[in-house]
């Protein structure tokens, strides 16, 4: 069941040098916040102490994984460092314009469900509205003020390299493609979160320290990203999407008062062999073994919770969230998408009309995405029990 190619091989045994400094993890975060500094001819400043040490936590975490490969290790830093780059050039640019904390960041839709829910196909047909705007890749991994279109395409090229992970693993081309100009997921600008832990390893420590962590700074640090995007631009509705946003939709209100969210629904037996089958992908660059049964009652685990707490808010909450039907959505969305915009407060225009097919369009290569819940030793049984009357939602939504 091998999904990665000898090419991967070849770049651990090359990189196998650069795994040493994961004996001092702390050491090699203090070299990458020099480099990151370097790079964004900023100094690091007392606000960004605790984003700073909240990495370290991660980082040591990280350094602390069975079979951790050199790629594994490599681009945990890499990433750590970029997104401090980010983070220095973001607040900089809120020091040099004051004007942009006065953005406002009205009615943000958030589109949030299970992994494999459809939410990248929600936010796709939402994003594309001339009324919408989603945050695309490259600008969430270099957010910026207008710099011009040769800078802007240089940006471009190096994120198209740096997510180029087809040639280690041909399978994301299928199951999960990326492209830098798209709208694509804000955990880009979320630093800390579960994705570490289902695309990455399980790390036990790292899981226990998230489930008391309050993220609201993290949302805070999200919006004033979106105000360097919005600030000199058309402006329009954003359209954010994180499937495990669905954990913190109290604390995204805290921030975003009035934010409404998309919330799909599917019968999580499917969801969890997807879900399952790309975290098993992501991971199988990251760690030399992925344990198969471990990584099922993991992701199960964790996504039952997820829905709980996003249940609760739901409960709480009624008029923020807008339920959608997956089968409705990826069936029939000519006639349900409509429906969509409108419980949105969102005009439905023929230019929206004209431009669902290009939003809805999917390569045929996507149907070769094949997975099976007893490959990670889950069954529908055991599914149903730890999701619980969830699935009888579910049904009542998509019936």
């Amino acid at each position: 069941m091998g999904r990665t190619t000898p090419v991967l091989k070849l770049y651990n045994l090359a990189l196998s040098p650069a795994l040493r400094s994961r004996a001092d993890p702390d050491a090699a975060w203090d070299k990458a916040i020099a480099a990151a500094e370097r790079t964004a001819g900023l100094r690091v400043g007392d606000e960004d102490r605790s984003w700073i040490e909240d990495f370290r936590f991660l980082i040591n975490c990280v350094a602390e994984v069975p079979g951790l490969t050199p790629i594994g290790w490599m681009t945990t830093t890499m990433d750590a460092k970029q997104r401090l780059v980010n983070r220095l050039r973001i607040r900089n640019l809120h020091r040099q314009n004051p004007e942009i904390g006065a953005e406002a960041i009205r009615r943000p839709i958030f589109v949030v469900g299970l992994p494999r829910t459809a939410t990248t196909l929600a936010h796709n047909i939402l994003a594309v509205s001339p009324h919408h705007r989603g945050p695309k890749l490259w600008e969430m991994m270099h957010t910026d003020l207008r710099r011009g279109t040769e800078v802007e395409q240089r940006r471009i090229k190096a994120v198209r390299r740096q997510f180029n992970t087809t040639r280690f693993a041909p399978d994301f081309d299928f199951i999960h493609p990326v492209d830098a100009e798209k709208p694509e997921e804000s955990m880009f600008l979320l630093p800390q979160g579960a994705y570490h832990l289902l695309f990455h390893a399980p790390m036990p420590r790292y899981r226990a320290w998230l489930d008391e962590r309050d993220p609201v700074e993290d949302y805070r640090f999200l919006k004033e990203a979106l105000q360097v995007l919005q600030y000199g631009r058309l402006a329009g509705r954003w359209v954010l999407k994180y499937p495990l946003d669905l954990a913190h939709m109290d604390t995204i209100r805290e921030v975003f008062p009035d934010a409404t969210f998309v919330w799909t629904h599917r019968d999580p037996s499917t969801v969890m062999g997807s879900l399952c089958s790309l975290a098993d992908l992501a991971q199988s660059l990251f760690v030399r073994r992925v344990d198969r049964d471990e990584l099922g009652g993991f992701a199960l685990d964790l996504m039952a919770e997820t829905v709980e707490r996003g249940r609760g808010f739901r409960q709480r909450h009624r008029d923020a969230v807008i339920d959608v039907p997956y089968h409705r959505l990826a069936s029939a969305p000519e006639r349900y998408v409509p429906e969509l915009y409108e419980r949105l407060g969102t005009a439905w225009t023929d230019a929206d009309a004209e431009h669902l097919d290009r939003a809805v369009g999917r390569p045929v290569r996507d149907r070769k995405h094949e997975y099976c819940i007893g490959a990670y030793g889950l069954t529908e049984d055991r599914i149903q029990r730890a999701f619980g009357d969830y699935v009888r939602m579910v049904t009542a939504v998509n019936g």
